[in-house]
């Protein structure tokens, strides 16, 4: 048996959406912007992050757009019949901590200021 993990630090790319299973598990999804520097080329790598539970809806009502956060969890690739009946595929950050790091951007409401703790899952 394995173990693998992922850390990723960034932005928030949009706002989180909130979802609802049918049985009513939370699920909040989102894109994290992870910027890296190679002496004077920069580049962005975008991750979709899915987080369940008590911690999508912390996300949902506490992240926003331009939010900077520290995501630990694990890699994982779903596959789906899309519409055409071809197999789709997407590999997202399956968080299981969310750390809100530096300050809030405006757009954020009300959410925690820097140097909250972490949020686990």
């Amino acid at each position: 048996m394995g173990f693998h993990s992922t850390t990723i630090l960034g932005r928030l790319g949009k706002d989180p959406e909130m979802k609802y299973t049918a049985t009513g598990t939370a699920v909040a999804t989102f894109s994290v912007a992870v910027g890296t520097k190679y002496g004077e080329k920069e580049e962005t790598e975008w991750y979709s992050v899915v987080v369940w539970d008590k911690l999508a809806e912390t996300c949902a009502q506490y992240l926003a757009k331009g939010r900077e956060v520290l995501i630990v969890g694990e890699m994982k690739t779903r596959s789906w019949a899309g519409q055409d009946g071809t197999k789709q595929y997407r590999t997202e950050l399956v968080g299981r901590t969310v750390q809100f790091v530096g300050s809030k951007p405006a757009a954020a409401g009300n959410a925690p200021a820097p140097g909250d703790l972490p949020f686990d899952n």
